[in-house]
């Protein structure tokens, strides 16, 4: 759909992108048997390792016991309701590499963005017999009983997409993720180019209290007064991630700063709400004000295409055979890295339409 066809049509088309009701199954203590025939990762969509430098870590550095995938447990909690694309998307790629592989049992749980839940969710798992623990953190900090929880059986525990402030091969295994610094900082590259280096910026910041957002935050910043001194940052607020809030946040924004001309959500929803709210201002997206953010959900991918978003960079959910491999490799007694730092694409209007089946 042509968003710029008439401002009606454009109220019409974003009010029908924010009320696109994304549908995942929330699990609390599934379990699904390994029986193998799982989904194959779509081609072009796979991670990438960019990075694995410094220090490793081996079955033996841990003192973990050497087991065969199918014949083990593995537990997997995810940290939030899966009603958003990369929580959904991060879920099954999971699910489907334990099947393929051949995992004797699967447990997956979801904390409902409660931590105390992840927690008790982890703790639950072990009591379950889980031998082998994937966990994407709810926040940095918190999570301690449960790694501990872990640590005193010496299961070993991958974390993924959300590092924590405990120490590798100690606490933890080793951190699967991006280069969140990275993304901030190629966020803001986009938007200077787009802008010509002038703009009034406001920032949709993630959820307090975790690295994502104070490193993709710290990269945006940085990036802008290194490269761009005609780039004013005039307001930024906490849009925790969700779509919902990241348009009120952004509407509120927009009437104590009406000369904003850009936005610089911190991942895709909030973007996508910030668009909403930008046409019940009286807007045009992508036109007035300009919206660049982080993740590669195919709802934001399509609108670059519209004309109605202008950048997005990746941060790839489909952590499964990545997250396996590296179990497979530590349980084989290879070295693993303890910072697996993954390569992330990014879209804008002269590749969306070619790369779009790429986004999830």
């Amino acid at each position: 759909m042509n968003l710029h066809a008439t401002p009606i049509l454009k109220s019409l088309a974003c009010a029908a992108v924010l009320g696109f009701a994304l549908t995942g199954c929330t699990n609390t203590g599934t379990t699904t048997g390994g029986s193998g025939g799982g989904s194959e990762t779509p081609e072009g969509t796979q991670q990438s390792v960019a990075s694995a430098e410094g220090p490793t870590c081996s079955i033996e550095d841990y003192g973990a016991e050497k087991i065969d995938l199918k014949d083990a447990v593995v537990g997997f909690s995810q940290s939030e309701k899966e009603d958003n694309p990369f929580r959904i998307a991060e879920t099954q790629s999971i699910k489907d590499e334990a099947e393929k592989l051949g995992v004797k049992k699967l447990i997956t749980t979801n904390a409902q963005s409660t931590l105390s839940k992840q927690i008790s969710d982890i703790q639950d798992m072990i009591s379950q017999g889980a031998q082998a623990l994937i966990v994407a953190p709810l926040n940095s900090d918190g999570l301690e009983p449960a790694l501990q929880a872990a640590r005193d059986k010496n299961i070993p525990v991958i974390t993924i997409d959300r590092k924590v402030n405990a120490t590798a091969c100690e606490d933890y295994v080793t951190f699967l993720g991006s280069n969140f610094v990275e993304q901030g900082k190629r966020a803001a590259d986009q938007l200077i180019e787009g802008t010509g280096g002038e703009a009034k910026v406001a920032i949709l910041l993630g959820s307090s209290g975790n690295a994502v957002t104070t490193d993709r935050t710290k990269g945006f910043k940085d990036q802008v007064a290194a490269e761009a001194p005609g780039i004013e940052i005039v307001a930024e607020q906490t849009g925790d991630f969700a779509r919902d809030k990241g348009q009120s946040v952004t509407e509120q924004l927009l009437q104590a700063n009406p000369d904003i001309t850009a936005i610089y959500a911190e991942n895709d929803e909030m973007g996508l709400g910030a668009q909403a709210a930008i046409v019940a201002a009286g807007k045009t997206p992508g036109e007035d004000i300009q919206i660049y953010s982080i993740d590669g959900t195919r709802n934001a991918v399509e609108q670059i295409t519209a004309g109605s978003y202008n950048g997005v960079i990746e941060s790839n959910p489909r952590f499964g055979p990545l997250a396996f491999q590296t179990l497979v490799d530590f349980m084989d007694g290879k070295p693993v890295g303890q910072d697996i730092i993954i390569a992330d694409s990014e879209y804008d209007p002269s590749n969306a339409a070619e790369r779009v089946n790429s986004a999830y």
